[in-house]
């Protein structure tokens, strides 16, 4: 069997756990999915693996490290392990899937030359 998820059928899971920001939706090996709906604040912390966000719906700033960037839905954003980062001026609808991947410390960077 395979797994198959909505934005929809995630949104009910995360309903059914008053307070929370997230839902585990999957497991597997290093692989870990999530659905996120932060409330008002991101309260995130850097995480010990490599992620990838894609953004479900709404629009905001987020902050990775140093840089700044808008995002909306449909757009991906990855973050190496152990980076501060956190989604700021989002607006009330605001819903991202979360990849969590790798080894603790993150996957090493390929080098091109």
């Amino acid at each position: 069997m395979t797994p198959a998820f909505t934005a929809q059928a995630a949104r009910g899971l995360l309903a059914r756990s008053p307070g929370a920001a997230s839902v585990r939706l999957l497991e597997r090996g290093t692989l870990l999915l999530e659905y996120y709906r932060p409330d008002r604040v991101d309260r995130q912390a850097p995480h010990a693996q490599d992620e990838v966000y894609v953004v479900v719906s709404g629009s905001g700033t987020f902050l990775n490290g140093p840089a700044r960037h808008a995002f909306g839905p449909g757009d991906m954003l990855f973050v190496p392990a152990g980076t501060e980062h956190r989604f700021v001026d989002f607006t009330e609808d605001f819903a991202t899937w979360v990849v969590f991947y790798g080894p603790e410390g993150g996957e090493k960077p390929v080098t091109n030359g």
